[in-house]
């Protein structure tokens, strides 16, 4: 039984890891913020994001993986459960900070991970 359930909580872990961005995703790596959204995506492939509404019905918390990219656009989740994220663009630097448009809300990066650039 304990065998079992070690096993258990093992591949839940393993499940709750993300995998390192593509080469070609690293400038999406960093903390991204607006007034209402705080996103952050680390190297490794992992996602927290918070959006606090006025309304309290409306407030989004997902903290986990990046399951793939298709395009621009990012998928998170575990398991059977995903979240799609559109990225209207991309991380573009504008007026020498680094901006990029999810879910219709534009995000400015505030921190970077690593000095990866776009």
């Amino acid at each position: 039984m304990r065998l079992a359930l070690c096993l258990l909580v093992a591949l839940l872990l393993a499940a709750c890891s993300g995998q390192p961005l593509p080469a070609d995703k690293l400038g999406y790596a960093g903390e991204w913020r607006s007034e209402t959204v705080q996103l952050v995506i680390t190297p490794d492939g992992n996602v927290h994001y918070r959006r606090v509404e006025k309304d309290p019905n409306v407030n989004v918390s997902i903290d986990a993986p990046i399951k793939r990219f298709e395009g621009n656009d990012f998928y998170v989740g575990v398991g059977p459960f995903t979240t799609k994220f559109v990225v209207a663009k991309p991380p573009t630097l504008v007026d020498g900070q680094y901006k990029m448009t999810v879910d219709g809300r534009e995000l400015t990066r505030t921190r970077s991970f690593g000095g990866q650039q776009v």
